[in-house]
């Protein structure tokens, strides 16, 4: 019998009891990577800390632009010193092209939280959008409003810091659940 794993029954058959922690949600491109900065406090209780975007240089080589989105992400790492990363899972694209560059960027941004131990969480498009809007279908604007209105912004985040919002705030609401043993 292997030993449990943080989220499973203990031996003894209890849950694994809650613990706060720093969700970084990430919605990782190329040339515009969004992110957010989230505590989850207690189950279902967030504080919203920070979003935004990290623009990388446009007309860089591929490359070059994987290296400075790896060291921004770096950075925002040692300021915020997150407990765990939220990412989108992988999803099909129409073009090949772009499905692989986005791999690319997708790939700095598991290496960046490995590198800094990060536990890594991974939530398919839809169930991010049926948690955060309780739509899988939602549009860009429908993940502005509600992200916003979930943590109190006055104003509509970026469309990507929005997104790596929604993912964190996606892994918010499932952790909770996976701690007493439930399915998220």
């Amino acid at each position: 019998m292997s030993p449990p794993t943080r989220g499973s029954p203990t031996a003894g058959g209890r849950p694994t009891p809650f613990r706060p922690r720093r969700v970084l949600g990430l919605d990782p491109g190329s040339r515009i990577a969004g992110y957010a900065i989230v505590d989850l406090e207690a189950p279902g209780r967030f504080r919203y800390r920070e979003c935004g975007t990290l623009v990388v240089s446009p007309k860089a080589e591929l490359p070059d632009r994987l290296l400075e989105l790896a060291t921004e992400l770096r950075a925002l790492v040692r300021e915020f010193a997150p407990d765990e990363a939220a990412v989108e899972d992988v999803f099909q694209q129409k073009h090949a092209r772009a499905a692989l560059v986005l791999g690319h960027a997708r790939g700095v941004v598991l290496l960046v939280a490995a590198e800094a131990g990060l536990a890594v969480h991974a939530y398919p498009p839809a169930t991010v959008k049926r948690t955060v809007c309780g739509n899988g279908r939602a549009d860009k604007e429908q993940i502005q409003r509600m992200v916003a209105a979930l943590t109190g912004l006055t104003h509509l985040p970026a469309t990507d810091a929005a997104d790596a919002l929604a993912i964190a705030l996606c892994h918010c609401l499932h952790v909770p659940a996976a701690e007493r043993g439930a399915r998220s």
